[in-house]
């Protein structure tokens, strides 16, 4: 820069846009949007309750002295007030600038009231939460100072960045997956230093666990495993919080046997269990469960770290299954040509991606095939067949069932009628089961309706299950009458099977013979079931 060009650098100039820059990125003031005009009548500045802010033209002063002048027009504006008091009197709490001598308390709001006060305050209730999260940023180290634009790289932020160019199993998982860390939230969740929610691929770490960038490593390839081999789905009918327990030891035993980062302390490892898939160590803690009910995940406070829900809204990704089946099974192609061997039980678990479960509709149907048996059809010459053109002058013989006095196939469904059935589910339920019905020729279903108590409707065709049947009651729940109905009724037969259709909010259930559960995905019954459950997505 020559010496004439410095010589028109105005220092008064420069420190009024760095006051200006600082506000708009102070995340109390931010919020607020202030664009500053040089062309007020007021010695320092005025602003309107609209909005629009305006500073003298030619006033000479320190930067901190205009950061001190613009945030306190600005609190005119967020408090909605006229009056300098309350102004005054909440500033020094911010220490932000430095009150200039001259300042004299005055009229510095111009204009009438504003048109949307409304506006102004939810915008100013914004910057003072932003400005409270800011401030524990601070605290911790994640930002140098509340007006830092650009906060400091985190240990959190680099050991995800870690993976995506260094450990290419899961740099297809960490390049997808957010990392949401907001004191806050983790305080409001009890979550001491990590969960995952699935549904959302995102994880959310406690900013204050006070970690190394080794044990962060570690913390969120726990939480990306967890939710790629999808351990929040396959807890099945079993205890939510003894399987997030197991599955804590399966993964972190790969992930010490592979050498991903530190293990932080506590956390749930046994030599052991080296080589056991979740089930199997599930069952294993199960009897003793006084001791492992004591044990802790990542999130601490005898929680689960496996979330069934984004912490913040619903989630932005479409086809969870198949997201996380790709970005395990490339970044498996790309590490055992880069990087070597990986635990048996991983690469298995991964592998089994490849072949996913099928469906819950395509399960009922094998349900059906095997514990509703369709009639087998013969061909006899006593009804012929519709001769064919070609060859009109020879009869065939056509199909016909047997003509016997023996029972057609049948089946019970007790169905949970309660008011926190949510009737899309249920008319997706009774459809599958009229079409499958159809299907397998059966001619009518008994069904009996249970809320507070039984209703039995009989057997109803099956045609007419999904449309025209009607649903009685709309009370609490309790199922175990209806199944007792069934299997005392003397008109059903002892060897028909029972399709129980609930939410999951119901009785512990007894039934003697072939049964079958229909409930919503991520549902849980209140007991281990005995017979297959089948969740509708």
């Amino acid at each position: 820069m020559s010496r004439r060009s410095k010589a028109h650098v105005d220092p008064a100039a420069l420190a009024f846009a760095a006051a200006n820059k600082r506000i708009n990125f102070h995340p109390l003031f931010a919020a607020l949007s202030p664009y500053v005009r040089r062309q007020s009548d007021h010695p320092w500045a005025d602003i309107t309750l609209d909005g629009s802010m305006l500073a003298h033209p030619t006033k000479k002063a320190s930067e901190e002295e205009w950061a001190w002048v613009f945030a306190h027009c600005l609190l005119h504006l967020g408090f909605g007030t006229f009056s300098c008091d309350d102004v005054l009197d909440f500033q020094p709490a911010l220490k932000f600038g430095t009150r200039p001598p001259s300042w004299e308390p005055g009229r510095c709001v111009r204009g009438g009231e504003s048109r949307d006060p409304k506006k102004w305050a939810e915008r100013f209730a914004a910057g003072l939460s932003n400005a409270a999260v800011a401030a524990i940023d601070v605290a911790g180290g994640a930002r140098s100072s509340l007006s830092d634009a650009r906060p400091l790289k985190t240990e959190w932020d680099l050991a995800l960045g870690w993976f995506v160019s260094n450990y290419p199993l899961l740099g297809a998982l960490a390049s997808s997956m957010k990392v949401v860390a907001d004191a806050e939230l983790a305080r409001g969740w009890d979550i001491s230093i990590a969960a995952v929610s699935t549904a959302s691929a995102e994880i959310y770490v406690n900013p204050l666990a006070g970690l190394s960038r080794q044990e962060w490593r570690f913390v969120l390839a726990h939480e990306m495993l967890h939710a790629a081999l999808r351990h929040c789905d396959r807890v099945g009918g079993r205890d939510p919080y003894l399987w997030n327990i197991a599955a804590d030891f399966v993964v972190n035993g790969w992930l010490v046997e592979m050498g991903v980062g530190e293990a932080p302390e506590g956390v749930l490892h046994d030599q052991s269990l080296r080589g056991l898939s979740a089930e199997s160590v599930y069952d294993r803690i199960t009897v003793d469960l006084r001791r492992y009910r004591k044990l802790l995940t990542l999130r601490g406070h005898h929680q689960g770290d496996l979330l069934g829900e984004p912490l913040r809204g619903p989630a932005d990704i479409t086809g969870l299954d198949e997201f996380y089946r790709r970005a395990l099974l490339t970044g498996l192609s790309c590490h055992t040509s880069a990087r070597g061997l990986l635990p048996a039980g991983l690469v298995e678990e991964i592998r089994a991606l490849e072949h996913p479960p099928l469906s819950w509709d395509a399960q009922l149907a094998r349900w059906f095939e095997e514990f509703v048996p369709a009639v087998e059809k013969r061909r006899t010459y006593a009804r012929a067949s519709r001769r064919q053109a070609s060859t009109p002058d020879i009869p065939r013989p056509g199909w016909v069932r047997p003509e016997t006095l023996e029972s057609r196939p049948t089946f019970g469904v007790v169905l949970d009628t309660s008011g926190s059935m949510d009737p899309k589910l249920l008319g997706k339920a009774l459809g599958a089961i009229a079409s499958y019905a159809a299907a397998r020729d059966v001619p009518a279903a008994r069904v009996v309706f249970c809320d507070a108590m039984a209703y039995d409707a009989g057997y109803v065709p099956v045609e007419d299950i999904a449309g025209r049947v009607t649903v009685r009651g709309r009370g609490g729940t309790v199922l175990q009458p209806g199944v007792d109905l069934l299997e005392r009724a003397p008109d059903f037969p002892a060897a028909g099977p029972i399709l129980v259709i609930t939410d999951g909010w119901c009785d512990v259930l007894r039934i003697r013979r072939d049964h079958a559960f229909l409930i919503p995905a991520g549902a849980h019954l209140p007991f281990r079931a005995r017979g297959p459950v089948f969740r509708m997505s």
